[in-house]
Formats: structure tokens, sequence, C-alpha cells
């Protein structure tokens, strides 16, 4: 059964989050991070909001009832209800093809959306550590440790970095301090560890990674290898048909893809020669490979 978490306390800015300098250059130990208590962050909803993103005020809004279709199957498979069992079907990767298709904006909405289930809870990732846009957007600030500091340093643990929220069932692991190494660390062991780790000690959280563009970066094929469903961010119209073809050559052929087409007419059916329904502003498609 999960472990039982205290609700959070909605605050003005993360608590005691960030890492505290040393003058002689190195890193604090986990008891240092641990003195300073949990850490926390208020999600600024209302900016959020102001940028189309899905909040607890607009839950009947166009992205919402959106993002309700688009996470179904999603949900379905976890619960092991596909017509193929998915093994860690609680690891959920969004990534893109580029920059620019709205990979960040999904994977925010997605993360947003499951946690205003019943019961699920949402565990949100910020993987796309070079960037790290979604972590900004929520309020993180810079210097938070997170996933880097996790996979660098054996002494911190994930209940030192994961940051609660003001969103009773959306916690945050932030991208964490930046590293020379960051795309080794990603795409090491101890990440594939670390989420196989995760994946079974909560079997009700659904763990949802904002990764970097496959294109882009190395690490984000590895990520794909390690993730139980992935969700693939196209545009319409912008992200080129064999960056996408390109793209979805790196994820492996027994995953479960979720094929987004961002920004779509509602005239628009069809991507790339695979069948998807359309509505919304977007076009979705489920299949495997």
């Amino acid at each position: 059964s999960a472990r039982q978490e205290s609700p959070p306390r909605p605050v003005e800015r993360v608590e005691s989050a960030a890492m505290p300098s040393r003058s002689d250059g190195e890193r604090p130990s986990r008891e240092a991070v641990a003195k300073q208590g949990k850490p926390r962050i208020s999600i600024p909803f209302d900016a959020l909001h102001s940028m189309g993103f899905i909040t607890p005020s607009s839950p009947r809004s166009m992205v919402a009832e959106e993002f309700r279709v688009i996470k179904r199957p999603l949900l379905k498979n976890i619960a092991g209800k596909s017509a193929h069992p998915i093994p860690n079907a609680n690891l959920v990767m969004v990534t893109s093809a580029l920059e620019g298709d709205g990979k960040t904006f999904s994977s925010l909405n997605l993360a947003m959306s499951i946690a205003m289930e019943q019961d699920k809870t949402v565990l949100f990732v910020d993987a796309d550590v070079l960037k790290a846009t979604a972590g900004r957007l929520l309020g993180v600030t810079a210097g938070t440790p997170g996933l880097i500091d996790l996979l660098r340093d054996e002494s911190v643990k994930p209940e030192d970095v994961i940051l609660e929220t003001n969103l009773e069932k959306l916690r945050v692991l932030p991208a964490g301090r930046p590293d020379e190494q960051a795309t080794e660390l990603l795409a090491g062991h101890d990440m594939h560890q670390l989420m196989l780790e995760m994946s079974a000690r909560y079997p009700d959280r659904v763990i949802v990674f904002d990764s970097p563009p496959l294109l882009l970066t190395t690490e984000s094929g590895v990520l794909a290898s390690f993730m139980g469903q992935i969700v693939f961010v196209a545009a319409a119209d912008i992200t080129p048909q064999h960056a996408v073809l390109e793209a979805l050559e790196h994820i492996g052929a027994e995953k479960f893809v979720a094929v987004m087409l961002n920004r779509v007419s509602r005239r628009k059916l069809g991507l790339f020669g695979r069948g998807l329904g359309y509505g919304y502003g977007y076009g979705y498609g489920y299949g495997y490979g």
C-alpha cells in the first residue's frame, strides 16, 4: 500500500528546499538537507491558469476536458485492464521530437489532471534537467535540490528532495542542481533502479516524467526504455514528419505510445499514417511501437 503522507500546508515559496552553500565547495550531506525540514512549494495556480493550464479552479475548462480523454487509456493500463500487460505502467514519460512542440505544457496538464482523480496521487518529475522549465512554472526556485542531486549523492534520499505542494495529491521532484555529468546520470543504472523502486513502492501513484526531446539529447532514448508508457507530443503543422518518425524509432517497439497532435484543427484527422481521433484542439492515438 502507498505510504501515507501528511497533507501539505500552503506557502508562498519554496520552504527550506535549497541546498545551503558551503565555503569549501563541498556539497552538503543528507543530514544538512534533512535539518531544513520537509521541502514544499506553493504552485502559482493563478499564473498557470492565465497561461491556459489546468488548475483546481478550472476543472471543467476545455483543456481539462481534453486531458480527461487523453489520460483514460493511460489509467486503464495502470489498472491492469489493457489487452497486453504493461510492466511499470505507472511510469509515464512525456516527450517530443524537438523543442517547441508543447511537451512541458502537456506533461504538466497531464499531471494536474491525474492528480484530480479520486484514487490516484501523482509525482511529477522534471527530468528535462538542462531546461527545467516545468519546475520554474510550478514555482521551484533555482538551487532547489532534486533529481540530479538524488542520482549524484547516495546519501540524499527521495524524501529529502520530493516537494509537497498546495495540491493535495501532487508531489514534485525538481530537476536539481546543474551537473556536468547530468546526461550520464540520467542514462545510468542508478536512474533505472530509482524508477523501478518508485514504481514498485507507490503502486497507486502515477509518476509523470517531463523528459528532454528525443532528437536533442541521448538520455531521452535511454529514459524511454525504462518507462512503462510514453506520451509523444507533436505540434500540428510545425513538427516535421521526418522528425516524428525518427523520434519514434528511438522508442522500443514493445512500448505503449500515446501520440498527441498538439494545436490541431478540429477538422484535421490522422497523423503520419496513424488513425487518430480529434477534438478540442488535440488529436490523439494509442498503440504499440
